[in-house]
């Protein structure tokens, strides 16, 4: 029986590099374990604040977040893998209990209503269960667009791309891409109507 041959065979990139290209890496490579764990103590810091730390809270996040736009509030606790790869646009709002694993990229657009607990997954794991068993992992990164409402509960799976002025009803799983301006519910999500018909 033979093994399956590494990923990385004959490849001298560094597993950060290979992470950023969304590839196969090994989470427990040095440097990116050092990245994990300062955003950890960056997060576990942030969600220790109170409502009257405000200025903190933003100091926190801008050291946190890859960028993060004027006038946005994300309620703790939040939860992201390096913080550096999520990007939040103005005037957003998340509400408690955001998970954001983040090993691609996460973007948000402006005035992004996120309702509490919701969970934006970009981490994916190999078929292959040799692979799998050795830890590879990869990562496709998350879309969402203006004026998006993302309910609570919802959970976006990765490589999805949402539109401008859609939104998801509560408890929904976002599996595949979903247009801009339509209300889409389920598991997995599935557009309803038109936005605009209200």
């Amino acid at each position: 029986m033979t093994s399956t041959p590494r990923p990385d065979e004959g490849d001298d990139r560094s597993m950060t590099e290979r992470m950023r290209a969304g590839e196969l890496y090994l989470a427990d490579d040095p440097e990116i374990a050092e990245a994990s764990r300062r955003a950890l103590d960056l997060v576990d810091a942030y969600n220790a604040t109170t409502t009257r730390q405000a200025p903190l809270r933003r100091a926190l996040l801008e050291a946190l977040l890859g960028s993060l736009g004027e006038e946005t509030e994300l309620r703790p606790p939040l939860q992201v893998d390096y913080g550096t790869n999520l990007h939040v646009g103005a005037r957003c709002f998340a509400n408690f209990g955001l998970i954001a694993l983040d090993v691609a990229p996460i973007t948000i657009g402006d005035d992004v209503q996120i309702g509490p607990n919701v969970q934006l997954l970009t981490p994916t794991h190999p078929i292959d269960a040799d692979l799998r068993r050795a830890k590879w992992e990869a990562a496709e990164p998350i879309t969402i667009g203006d004026n998006v409402w993302l309910g609570g509960g919802v959970i976006v799976c990765p490589g999805v791309t949402i539109g401008a002025d859609t939104v998801v009803g509560a408890g929904s799983v976002v599996t595949r891409d979903l247009p801009p301006g339509v209300v889409a519910v389920g598991n997995p999500a599935r557009v309803l109507r038109s936005a605009a018909e209200g």
